[in-house]
């Protein structure tokens, strides 16, 4: 049986005669030429920069209060925290053993110079004296007599000699015992106020016992530590005001500057010296004081207003004629409650009071005036 054998159709089937064939190769060669034409755009028309196409964008400059301030004169005041120290102050010691017999003030009281403040019993004391007395009348006439003698020629000069050492002995024994018994009355040495006392009637008292302390207020002494760049706008007698805490404020002056400063604090003591009758402001009060030294040309801001330097140091950022940003190192003269004294700026200066952290010297600012002394400006 003969095989079924396809027929050989090689090289029969051709699409020359297709009306699509030539379509699509036209389709492609436009395709292509298209696709090198876009790539070589942007040789043959570049694009324009970026830069030079796009808006120029316009920076604002920041804005920033600002206010006007004139420099003024100012005083300048040291001021220092302190305590106050009596004048004197010493403890009192009996002098002579025994019993104590009469006490003539009490703790607290005000004395008067040698005043009597309490009585040792003096009985032994006073017989001592009188024996001693009477021994000094005997010597004096032994010596009358030696010396008589000696001029009728019967005595002899060491005789009168010997009478002499002889009273002279007891002279100095008068004169002890006179003291032991003036030692029993236990004295003031000097006006002041009985700080402390422990006499009382019917103790015994050795000789030596402190029984007394007494301090003299008038004048009190204010002792403050002062840094020592302040030390030379002091000199002693300058009036100085003396705040105390007990609310009350004197006047006094300046009595002594220290030539060492502290090893610790470098500051140097000084003493002001307040009058005090009668002794009313007691030692030991906390005390501020004021003193001052000078006038100075200085700008009146706020803290809040001060800002550091590249270099750390202290001042304020200023507005320029031109807009910019300047900063001024500053040094503060003199400290308030509401406020600061600062000398290092122009005599009128714009100073940036709002906004000075978001800007550096060199910057061009937007300035306006302050709400506070636009307010300032409506009030008047």
């Amino acid at each position: 049986m003969a095989k079924d054998i396809a027929p050989d159709l090689t090289g029969q089937l051709t699409f020359d005669n297709d009306k699509g064939a030539g379509r699509s190769k036209w389709i492609a060669v436009f395709l292509a030429l298209a696709l090198v034409a876009w790539m070589g755009s942007g040789y043959i028309l570049p694009s324009a920069p970026e830069e030079e196409t796009a808006e120029a964008q316009t920076i604002n400059p920041v804005a920033v209060a600002v206010m006007s301030s004139m420099a003024q004169d100012i005083d300048l005041v040291l001021t220092a925290e302190g305590q106050s120290l009596p004048d004197r102050a010493t403890s009192i010691e009996a002098k002579a053993s025994g019993q104590v017999i009469s006490v003539s003030v009490s703790r607290g009281d005000l004395v008067e110079a040698g005043q009597e403040i309490g009585r040792i019993d003096d009985q032994t004391i006073s017989a001592q004296l009188a024996q001693a007395k009477a021994q000094w009348t005997q010597a004096n006439d032994d010596l009358n007599r030696a010396v008589t003698l000696q001029e009728r020629g019967i005595g002899t000069e060491n005789q009168v000699t010997q009478a002499r050492a002889a009273r002279a002995s007891a002279e100095a024994a008068v004169t002890a015992a006179q003291e032991q018994l003036d030692n029993t009355i236990i004295r003031a040495p000097f006006a002041g106020r009985l700080n402390e006392m422990t006499l009382d009637v019917g103790e015994f008292a050795n000789d030596g016992d402190v029984v007394a302390e007494v301090l003299d207020n008038d004048p009190l002494t204010v002792v403050v530590q002062v840094p020592q760049q302040a030390l030379s706008r002091l000199k002693k007698g300058q009036p100085a005001q003396v705040a105390f805490i007990t609310g009350e404020t004197h006047m006094g002056q300046v009595g002594f500057i220290g030539s060492n400063a502290d090893s610790q604090t470098r500051t140097f003591r000084v003493e002001i010296i307040v009058d005090n009758p009668g002794s009313e402001m007691p030692a030991g009060l906390s005390a501020s004081i004021a003193i001052p030294t000078g006038q100075a040309r200085g700008h009146f801001i706020s803290p809040a207003i001060l800002s550091l330097g590249p270099n750390g140091e202290l001042g304020i950022k200023t507005v320029l004629d031109d807009n910019q940003v300047a900063f001024r190192p500053v040094m503060i003269v003199r400290a308030q409650t509401d406020g600061v004294w600062v000398s290092g700026l122009e005599e009128e200066a714009q100073i940036i009071t709002v906004g000075q952290g978001f800007v550096s010297a060199g910057d061009i600012v937007d300035p306006r005036v302050s709400a506070d002394q636009q307010a300032a400006v409506v009030g008047q």
